[in-house]
This record gives structure tokens, C-alpha cells and sequence, in this order.
């Protein structure tokens, strides 16, 4: 068995040139042959050659309008004190658009100036100049002009054209054909009965589809297994009946990544490692004088290596030119820090809050892809830099759309399940329109209102001294500021436990026994600001709490870590529990509300939330998730001007 034992740490910038020089060296990077194809079949292709015209369009002199087709010499004199009349059939000639010109005339009266006289005559009061209303021979295309250059990506338009001008086939580049063999012997189909251990293959889907967006042609293998000699085999063949090969997961130094030393053995590693976050335990590589790259497993790192390494390859083989996704100045809504040597791709959401975009960082796990469906852009932090201070000015690549995150709502604060419902709602009700939420906690979210950063903010904080909701809080950070509040919901917090509550838990006292292993929410969070209030009114120290420093932002991640097994309780909704289906031990109900600065209260973005609060069907569809009150939804609970 042989395998890799390190990873280099090449910088990117550095990684992608040899990567490119050994290719080049090879002729791994020129275009594929052409092949000729139907114009019809060729919508998205390249061509391989300039396209240029057989006929004229039009191959005749055409008329432009229904009308009569006259000599423009014959009307010269007429005017409205001298009207000129043209006998029908010898000196005017009735015409529908598009018909040939007859001879021996060069222009066209619109019909709706003829005035039809007697005695088969029509009368004019106004000259025809030479070609008026005429599409002369040739208009828009010539017979042997170049209708599209050579390594020209066909748009619908140009499809047209090309049969306008009599060309029923075209040559365009080959597509390069990209095998992506998923490997893993833990690795099961989709749809698949899942037990411990099992994981959805799902990475050589997006891959594939990103081939296609690329313009290369994707086959996709069977689920590889881990030993080393048939991966070995199967790599040689992939290598064999395709133009580049990516191998998806075994990239790195594992006991079962044997990716890296396979390559070797069989052709060659360019680079095996490179510093970047995600995505570092890349392989680039050469087998045959064939571009064959190993992939990271988890999903956003195997994206983002494609997008860096695997597109430029497929671009340069199909002939294609990339280009570079629109960019946004935005400010980062918290501090970001990022470890220095690497370049660090951060998803963000985007929203705009006044005469500010703003850019909020979401989960930078590798394997939760999810942050890529829900992110609107990509920051790049460089490998020298130690990261950004909220309120920094930073470039963000964009994913979405401008409009898109012009038309975005930008809520910052406490997590909660109905948030996603609010979200989907909004889309639905008004197109065009989207959430951003970002979970750093109540007091969070109020300290981003004081900056200006979002719309609106999602707040659940008890008072200690009075036992309310939310005003106290609001009176104290948001000096100042005019705001309304309004509620979303009333929400029962309580004890998240597995089925059948085994470890008997039934009060704040009870996380402080041995080995009893707790998850608690981060510092800022209700949820957090809940528990102290609880543990200090029944005298518990914290410390004596097993995972009172462990640390998660949202119910539903707090959830996941007692349905895994990794913690006996954590303190959350019932919706949270419900969704994940453990026991819930129900500790008090709460107001959660939205802190909406008065500022923006008038724009689109808080009518269009009200609209929502106000819909039956959403109001229905919370009540369902469990554990939530809508009587007070919509309501103004509070208002300081």
C-alpha cells in the first residue's frame, strides 16, 4: 500500500503558474480538434474556425413596407399644391414587406400615404427618395463575410446569422470530456437507506454540473473504493477515454488517500498542497501528458479547487476565454479574522442597509455546503493579512445577481427556525425580494443596528431586574436611535435531550451532575443570556457545568450536537428539537422580537415584511414547525421615537 505522508503549502499564485507552464509544456493546454456539426445542435458551443457567409441577406433587393414599389425619379415634383398620380401596374406596383422589388423601381411608398385615385391611379403628395423603404441586396450580411470569429462562444443570436447567411454547419472545438471518479468506500448512491458511517455522494454531481457550465462533457463513474490497486486501474482507465480526470476525495494524507501517490506512479505531481482555506490538500497532476487533478472531499473545498484549478483547464481545452464574475464594495459587518499564510475564501451575504452594502461572513466549515447556496459573494482574504475589522471596506465577488442583493432584507441577530420560513415566505409573496440573516446573537444584532448595518434585528434578551423583554436592552444600546418594535413570535425554550431522556433532566441544577455533557450558545445570545439568568437564580456556578464554554450559533446546530451524540442536553426552542426528533423539556416562553430602526420603517423592505406577518398561510405554517405562539405576530410591542 503506498500513500502520500505530507501536503506542500505552495501559494496559489505560485501553484497555478507551474500548474499552467508544465501543461503548456506538454500541449496540454491547446484547444481540441474541431468537429463539424448541425448550426441548429451548436447553441453554447466554440468555434474552431471563423464562420463566414455562403449568400446575402437579403439575396435581394426586399421591401421594407406593404405599400407601392415606384421609380423615386417619378415623384420628384410631387407636393401637397402638386399632386403627382402614378398609373397602377406600369409605374406604381403594389408590394407586401419582404417581397422582391420590382424592377426597374427603387423605393417604397408606404401605404398609408397613397391616396387611391380613378382609372387605376394612385396619387401622392410627397417625393420618394432612392431606397426609401427598401432592404437592398446584402443589408445585413455579404456573401463571404465573417459573420463569427474563431473560438467564439454561439449565442442564439449568432445562430440566426450563421443560417441567414446559407451555413447549415459549423466547426466548433470538441468539448473535453472530464471523467469525475468519486472515491470512498463509505460513499453511497443517493437514495441509499442510510446507516452510521454512510455518506450521500453528491460531490461528483456538482462537479459534473460545473463541467457543463464550463463547457466541458462530464462522465461520471461508479463510487470508487479506497484500495489502491483497483483505484489505481480505474484511474489509468479514466485517463485512457478522457481529456482531463478529476479524482474526488483521497486528495490529502490520510490512511486511505492514496490519490496523490497514484498520480505519481503513473505520470506525474505538479503540486500537492496548496495554501489556500478551503481546498488546501489539492493535487495537480499529469498522467499521459492528461490534465488529472484530486479533488478534496469536502464539498466546498472540491468547488472552489475546481473553480481555481479544474476551469482553467476545461477553458483552455474548449477554447474559451474566462470571464471574471462582477464585483461589490461592501462593509463587513463583524470582525473577521483569517490565519495568516493562506488565502481564505470567505462566504458572505450581501444586503444593502441605506447608502452601505453589507457584507455578513456565514459558516466557513468545508463540508457545509449549504453556505454556498445561501451566500451571495465570495471575500477574498490574502495570505498576509490577518483579516478585517468589522465596519472594513472589502471587494466581494459577486454569486448573485446586483439587483438581487439590492432588493435583499438584512436581518442581524438571535437565530431563530422561523426565520427560514420567513425567508421562503418573502420570496413567494414578493418576487424579486430576499433575506439575509445572519445569527451573532441578540446583542449582536442590536450593536449591528447601532452601526447602521442591518434593517431589522431578532431579539429575545430578559431583564434580570424586571423579568420583560427586549426593551431594556434596546434602551440601553440604542441610545438615540428612533425604533419600533414588533413582535414575531412567543417560542418555548427548554431542554433538548435524546429520545426517552436518559440522563433524567429536569432543571438548570441538573446540568452541573458528573459527566453530564452540555452545549451552550455563544456569548451575546439570548439563549445565553437565558441560561445565566436561570443558573444564577438557582445558585448553580457555571463552572461546575460540563460544555459551558462549548459554543454554537443557532438552536438548530445545538440540536445537531445532542441528536450526534456529542452532548447529553443543550438549552433551545421546541422547534429546534422537534426538527431533529429529540425530547423537549419545556423551561419557560419567551418573546422574540423585531428591533426595526425608524430610519426604515417607510422603505419597501419592512412593508413587504409586515405583508408577510400579516399572511395567514405563514402565520399557519410557524405554528406547524411546534413550540411557537403567533397571537401578538405583527404587533407593535414597543416604540421609542
Amino acid at each position: 500500500m503506498k500513500r502520500n505522508v505530507y501536503l506542500d503549502n505552495t501559494p496559489l499564485e505560485e501553484a497555478v503558474g507551474k500548474y499552467s507552464e508544465r501543461l503548456s509544456e506538454l500541449d496540454a493546454l491547446k484547444p481540441l480538434p474541431g468537429e463539424l456539426i448541425a448550426v441548429d445542435e451548436a447553441q453554447g458551443r466554440v468555434t474552431a474556425e471563423p464562420v463566414f457567409a455562403q449568400v446575402s441577406s437579403p439575396h435581394y433587393h426586399a421591401c421594407a413596407m406593404d405599400g407601392m414599389a415606384v421609380k423615386a425619379e417619378n415623384t420628384f415634383k410631387a407636393g401637397e399644391t402638386n399632386p403627382v398620380r402614378l398609373k397602377v401596374g406600369s409605374r406604381a406596383f403594389p408590394v407586401d414587406t419582404g417581397d422582391p422589388l420590382p424592377e426597374g423601381c427603387d423605393a417604397v411608398i408606404m401605404i398609408e400615404q397613397v391616396h387611391f385615385a380613378a382609372d387605376g391611379e394612385i396619387e401622392i403628395i410627397a417625393a420618394a427618395a432612392p431606397w426609401q423603404h427598401v432592404r437592398p441586396l446584402g443589408e445585413d450580411i455579404v456573401a463571404t463575410e465573417m459573420i463569427v470569429p474563431a473560438n467564439h462562444v454561439l449565442r442564439s443570436m449568432d445562430i440566426g446569422g450563421i443560417l441567414a447567411g446559407g451555413v447549415t454547419e459549423v466547426k466548433v472545438h470538441r468539448q473535453p470530456v472530464v471523467t469525475v471518479m468519486p472515491t470512498g468506500t463509505e460513499l453511497v448512491q443517493p437514495g441509499t437507506d442510510l446507516k452510521k458511517g454512510d455518506i450521500i455522494e453528491y460531490n461528483s454531481r456538482i462537479i459534473g454540473g460545473l463541467v457543463r457550465e464550463w463547457g466541458g462533457q462530464a462522465v461520471r463513474t461508479a463510487i470508487n473504493a479506497d484500495e489502491y490497486d483497483i483505484l489505481k486501474e480505474q484511474i489509468r482507465n479514466a485517463v485512457e477515454q478522457s481529456d482531463i480526470v478529476v479524482v474526488n476525495a483521497g486528495s490529502s494524507a490520510g490512511s486511505e488517500d492514496f490519490t496523490s501517490a497514484i498520480i505519481r506512479e503513473l505520470g506525474e505531481v505538479v503540486v500537492h498542497g496548496v495554501a489556500i482555506k478551503p481546498g488546501k490538500p489539492v493535487v495537480l497532476g499529469v498522467i499521459s501528458g492528461k490534465p488529472v487533478l484530486g479533488i478534496p472531499g469536502y464539498p466546498v473545498s472540491a468547488i472552489l479547487d475546481c473553480e481555481l484549478f479544474l476551469r482553467p483547464v476545461i477553458a483552455a481545452k474548449a477554447g474559451i476565454s474566462i470571464v471574471g464574475r462582477p464585483v461589490m464594495n461592501a462593509s463587513l459587518s463583524r470582525k473577521l479574522v483569517s490565519p495568516q499564510g493562506v488565502d481564505e475564501f470567505v462566504r458572505v451575504k450581501l444586503g444593502r442597509v441605506g447608502e452601505k452594502v453589507i457584507a455578513t461572513p456565514i459558516s466557513r466549515g468545508a463540508g457545509v455546503l449549504t453556505s454556498l447556496i445561501r451566500a451571495d459573494g465570495i471575500l477574498k482574504i490574502p495570505r498576509f493579512m490577518e483579516g478585517h475589522d468589522a465596519g472594513s471596506e472589502v471587494e466581494v465577488e459577486l454569486l448573485r445577481d446586483k439587483n438581487e442583493i439590492e432588493n435583499t432584507m438584512v436581518i442581524i441577530g438571535s437565530h431563530d427556525v422561523s426565520l427560514d420560513i420567513l425567508g421562503n415566505s418573502l420570496r413567494q409573496m414578493y418576487p424579486g425580494r430576499s433575506l439575509s440573516s445572519a445569527h451573532v446573537g441578540s446583542l449582536g444584532g442590536l450593536l449591528a443596528l447601532r452601526r447602521g448595518e442591518a434593517h431589522l434585528a431578532g431579539v429575545h434578551l430578559l431583564d434580570e431586574a424586571t423579568g420583560e423583554y427586549n426593551a431594556a436592552y434596546v434602551e440601553k444600546l440604542l441610545a438615540g436611535v428612533p425604533v419600533i418594535l414588533i413582535n414575531l413570535v412567543y417560542r418555548e425554550q427548554g431542554f433538548m435531550v435524546p429520545r426517552g431522556n436518559p440522563r433524567s433532566v429536569r432543571s438548570f441544577v441538573d446540568l452541573a451532575r458528573p459527566n453530564m455533557r452540555f452545549i451552550n450558545r455563544q456569548k451575546g445570545a439570548g439563549t445565553r443570556i437565558l441560561l445565566d439568568y436561570y443558573l444564577k437564580k438557582e445558585g448553580v456556578d457555571p463552572e461546575d457545568i460540563e460544555g459551558y464554554d462549548r459554543e454554537d450559533y443557532t438552536h438548530m446546530a445545538v440540536a445537531a450536537a445532542v441528536a450526534g451524540g456529542s452532548a447529553d442536553v443543550g438549552l433551545g426552542i421546541r422547534a429546534a428539537a422537534n426538527a431533529l426528533k429529540l425530547d423537549f423539556v419545556p423551561v419557560t416562553e419567551e418573546r422574540y422580537d423585531l428591533v426595526i430602526p425608524q430610519a426604515h420603517w417607510d422603505t419597501d423592505h419592512i412593508k413587504s415584511l409586515l405583508g408577510v406577518l400579516n399572511d395567514p398561510d405563514f402565520r399557519t405554517a410557524v405554528e406547524g414547525l411546534g413550540g411557537y405562539s403567533t397571537r401578538a405576530m405583527g404587533q407593535e410591542v414597543y416604540r421609542r421615537d
